[in-house]
């Protein structure tokens, strides 16, 4: 329990985002319900080639409190909420699959998310990194990177065009370029904390490949590790004009013996957009865990 506080402590002591901007201007072309509310069910907007638009500004679904309850017990999960009950960063505005991106789906804090999936390597990343040896990215100002960037509780915006798609992430004030113009992943990438992505629809399905990742980012909180040898493969379906669902491949040969998936639902949020979020203007939080 105590891990799991420090961990979770560490996912949001990063700055604040700006003033607000802009965030209760009405989106053109939401459709509407009566009382003038985004009909969230409503039939997902298309482009002018017919595939389904991916644009707009998205936050993952959240865990509720009861399923933080189910996963931690009922105390635990209350203890977790008052450590953590920064005001737009509390634990209910996060997904569980940003604590551990298999979802807790195996052993809570277990040296292995399944029998012989990671490698010794991999495990003794994992170790060293809940142990506190190394933290997060993010307490210096470092990018949090994909996927852990959209698992928060800040939004990302995805705006479709002709030949790329662009993801401006509100965490780290970073981006990321995925491009659609028929070019190959590169050969021999320098690795970086985004990577190099690539996309192309199938049918309705969105198709993004990566490659030329970093080994410096964690998958999660509690640090799952990935190697600069990892791809990933993600496939987006807006099943309407709300619910956004995203289903990621890891393929990693060097940390894990086989590919695993991990599923997520974004959802929509209208009429807002984006902050400015700049990590080292006003960062208080470096010198208070420097060494803890």
């Amino acid at each position: 329990m105590r891990k799991l506080s420090r961990v979770l402590l560490a996912a949001v002591a990063i700055a604040a985002p700006s003033h607000a901007q802009w965030l209760n201007h009405p989106t053109p072309g939401t459709p509407r319900t009566r009382d003038g509310k985004a009909n969230l069910a409503a039939k997902a907007p298309r482009d002018r080639d017919g595939k389904p638009d991916l644009s707009g500004v998205w936050h993952v679904e959240t865990t509720t409190r009861d399923e933080w309850s189910k996963i931690l017990g009922g105390k635990e999960a209350l203890e977790l909420e008052e450590r953590t009950d920064v005001p737009g960063m509390e634990i209910t505005t996060i997904s569980k699959y940003g604590l551990d991106i298999f979802g807790f789906q195996y052993a809570l804090f277990g040296p292995k998310p399944e029998p012989g999936l990671m490698t010794p390597a991999a495990q003794a990343i994992l170790a060293h990194r809940m142990s506190g040896a190394e933290r997060l990215p993010s307490e210096t100002c470092r990018p949090l990177a994909f996927p852990l960037s959209n698992l928060l509780s800040e939004v990302h915006k995805i705006i479709q065009a002709p030949g790329i798609t662009m993801m401006l992430l509100e965490l780290d004030n970073s981006h990321r370029q995925i491009y659609t113009d028929g070019r190959k992943l590169p050969v021999d990438p320098n690795p970086s904390w985004y990577g190099y992505s690539i996309g192309r629809w199938d049918g309705d399905t969105f198709v993004v490949e990566t490659n030329g990742l970093n080994d410096k980012a964690f998958l999660d909180v509690l640090g799952h590790p990935r190697s600069e040898a990892m791809q990933m493969t993600e496939r987006y379906r807006r099943r309407d004009f709300g619910h956004m669902d995203l289903e990621m491949t890891f393929n990693d040969p060097k940390l894990y013996t086989k590919p695993f998936t991990t599923r997520v639902t974004f959802v929509l949020q209208p009429d807002t957009d984006i902050l400015e979020s700049v990590c080292n203007e006003n960062e208080k939080d470096h010198a208070h865990i420097e060494g803890k």
